[in-house]
């Protein structure tokens, strides 16, 4: 896997040839992503940066959270605990299976939705985007 800086880089060096500005702040959100050891929210951005940053507005946050969304850098996973994750799409491609009671996160392979994205496309014509999913359920402890 390509270092966290060089691909930090890679998108700071697409935003520019949109036009986007390169700020301090959206470095450091970027890079709080790029270097988070799974899914961050948007506070946890925020508090991460602002001890660094102190005048750092969180809307700010969510601002470049949404433009990096938009441009396919980031994607958005709900965990169930009432905050919006991000990681990024650089990282690869992994899903979760998360107990409603207990919390409990287990990796899911991608190759378990291989045939689920498949029968979509015949059944109803739809190609699915499966890139990042989080799948809701009991696991075997609190069955």
């Amino acid at each position: 896997m390509r270092s966290v800086m060089a691909h930090s880089n890679d998108i700071l060096t697409c935003l520019s040839q949109k036009g986007y500005r390169i700020t301090p702040q959206r470095m450091m959100i970027l890079n709080a992503i790029n270097g988070a050891s799974g899914h961050i929210s948007a506070e946890e951005i925020y508090e991460s940066i602002r001890q660094s940053y102190p005048g750092l507005n969180i809307s700010t946050v969510y601002r470049t959270l949404e433009l990096l969304q938009e441009m396919g850098f980031v994607t958005e996973t709900d965990m169930g605990d009432g905050r919006i994750r991000f990681h990024s799409a650089g990282h690869e491609r992994h899903h979760h299976l998360v107990c409603s009671v207990c919390g409990k996160v287990i990796d899911l392979d991608e190759e378990m939705l291989t045939p689920l994205a498949a029968m979509l496309n015949t059944k109803y014509g739809f190609r699915a985007d499966l890139r990042h999913m989080t799948i809701f359920g009991r696991c075997k402890n609190c069955c």
